[in-house]
């Protein structure tokens, strides 16, 4: 009874899974190179590189707010690649409640990190602004599918199911007579090449699945990370020592601060202060600072520095949050080690990002990306099929005027006794108008006879 349920939820689960799963199983493939194609895109946007330091950040969040009109306030500053600045910008609040504001068009400046002159700017993810958003609007869609808000929660609430399958459908790959397990389990690592075009595509579909099962495991639990993140923290509270930013923001007096007492020369300089005592505490050396970002709505500063730690190529996950009015430490994020929820979700993020392992793990990436679309692809092909039998197979009835079998609408297949007991025990081979499972994301029923 437990296999029959697995296997009715991992069909319809799967098949609600699949359209999104095709869209971010593409699009992430692609993003495995996206500083790369971007540069190539929009080179316009990327400083030569020069034999001298770089501007702090503060200098560079200073140069951004002089270009910026009234209507407009700087969100954050950070260094997005080792020869490019960011500036994020957003309408004032202010500036929203009156409509006859013209827009800003633009959420988003490039700067030279060594000189700080401008280099562009553009509407992230605006493809009327041309070829300049492509790679952003790729982001985007990979993200939230464009909508933000709904689109994240969206894509979490999938992210979430897909990790919930992974074991489902791992555990529907196990045969189902404990004689000859090994032997049995083994050809549902294996894919009938000289069969028919169903048999090649459920081959794919089951064996596809678990060679990658791990890594797909990965991804799916980090994009529940990335977006639906009080899922993520509550699992990890349960089952490892593990620090919440979160928890610490929202433990915090809640104030909306649209301008703080600190400007941004004051904030990295409480910032520094506090990573370096940070550091001495936990024995950690700060190489750069990575970004600042002011929220206003909770009235503090985010600091983000990369350390020796780290294990992401180009990137940092050790931040603080600060009072933006008075520097006073709110929140802190240690590096890789610092407790097992901070080494887990640093590992989740340098693995979900391909920024470890250097170029040949982004090519795996590429592949994995690609993967996930193909058993998505061949999950709803096994469906449709199998539909497509059943159909038939009642319509044939009908004609002959056979009376209609016992189906088993959650078990997805005819039932008879006989039948098993003449497969020893097992169960029956797949005929034309039998079904298995149709799942999308990873590995499936057993219902095939093994051959």
């Amino acid at each position: 009874m437990l296999r029959r349920i697995f296997v009715f939820l991992h069909r319809w689960v799967g098949l609600f899974m699949a359209g999104f799963l095709i869209v971010v199983g593409l699009t992430g493939s692609i993003l495995a190179f996206y500083n790369e194609l971007d540069r190539l895109v929009t080179p316009q946007l990327y400083a030569f590189r020069q034999d001298k330091p770089k501007l702090d950040l503060a200098t560079l969040a200073e140069r951004a707010e002089a270009l910026l009109p009234p209507t407009a306030r700087l969100v954050s500053v950070r260094l997005q690649a080792p020869d490019q600045a960011i500036a994020t910008v957003k309408p004032r609040d202010s500036a929203r409640a009156h409509s006859n504001e013209a827009p800003l068009g633009f959420d988003q400046l490039f700067f030279d990190p060594w000189t700080g002159v401008e280099l562009g700017r553009r509407m992230r993810g605006d493809l009327s602004q041309g070829v300049i958003n492509l790679m952003p609007f790729i982001y985007l869609l990979h993200d939230s599918l464009t909508v933000h808000g709904v689109g994240t929660l969206a894509l979490g609430v999938i992210a979430t199911f897909w990790t919930i399958d992974c074991f489902v459908g791992f555990y529907l790959t196990l045969p189902v007579s404990r004689t000859g397990f090994l032997r049995n389990w083994r050809r549902a690592w294996l894919v009938k090449w000289r069969a028919g075009a169903f048999r090649i595509n459920f081959d794919l579909h089951r064996a596809g699945g678990l060679w990658l099962w791990l890594i797909l495991f990965v991804f799916a639990w980090s994009s529940v990370m990335f977006n639906l993140r009080p899922v993520y923290e509550s699992v990890m509270h349960a089952i490892l020592k593990y620090d919440s930013i979160i928890d610490a923001v929202m433990s915090s007096p809640r104030r909306v601060v649209e301008k703080p007492k600190l400007d941004w020369r004051a904030a990295q300089e409480a910032g520094d202060r506090i990573m370096a005592d940070e550091a001495r505490k936990q024995g950690f050396a700060v190489r750069w600072p990575r970004g600042i970002t002011y929220a206003p709505k909770v009235g503090m500063y985010a600091y983000v520095v990369a350390t020796d730690r780290d294990i992401a190529e180009q990137s940092g996950a050790t931040m603080t949050m600060f009072d933006g009015d008075t520097g006073e430490r709110r929140a802190f994020t240690g590096p890789y080690g610092a407790n097992a929820g901070v080494t887990v979700g640093e590992w989740l993020m340098a693995l979900h990002t391909g920024r470890v392992f250097g170029f040949p793990y982004r090519i795996f990436v590429m592949i994995v990306g690609l993967a996930v679309t193909m058993l998505s692809a061949t999950g709803v092909y096994i469906w449709w099929k199998k539909r497509l039998a059943r159909k038939l197979s009642k319509k044939n009835m009908r004609q002959n005027g056979r009376s209609k079998p016992r189906w088993n609408l959650m078990a997805g297949h005819f039932q008879g006794a006989a039948r098993t007991r003449e497969n020893g025990g097992c169960r029956p081979r797949l005929q034309q108008g039998d079904t298995a499972s149709p799942s999308q994301s990873l590995v499936h029923t057993n219902d095939i006879a093994t051959h």
